[in-house]
C-alpha cells in the first residue's frame, strides 16, 4: 500500500440524529468541534445531522404513498368549481 495517501483525519466520529437523539458511530474525517460520550463510555468527536436512517420515513415504516390518480381527480374538482363561481 502507498504511504501518505491516505487522510490522516480519518477517526471514528459520533453522529448524532438532532431529531430524536440516536447516535451512530462511524469512521470519518468530517472536520468537528465539539466532542460526546458514545454508548461505549469512549468520547468522541460529534457531528449533528438532521436526519438519517433512525428518523427518515422511509427507513421507519412511517413513508404516506400518494395516490396520485386521486390528487388529479381533487385538482380538477376544485378546478371546475372555482370556474363555475368566476362564470
Amino acid at each position: 500500500m502507498k504511504k501518505e495517501i491516505h487522510p490522516k483525519e480519518y477517526r471514528p466520529v459520533i453522529f448524532l440524529d438532532n431529531s430524536n437523539g440516536t447516535m451512530f458511530l462511524i469512521s470519518s474525517t468530517i472536520a468537528t468541534k465539539e466532542k460526546a460520550k458514545f454508548t461505549d463510555g469512549k468520547e468522541y468527536p460529534v457531528y449533528h445531522v438532521e436526519i438519517s436512517s433512525a428518523s427518515h420515513p422511509f427507513y421507519t415504516n412511517q413513508e404516506k404513498t400518494m395516490d396520485a390518480a386521486g390528487r388529479v381527480e381533487k385538482f380538477k374538482s376544485r378546478q371546475s368549481k372555482a370556474t363555475k363561481k368566476s362564470a
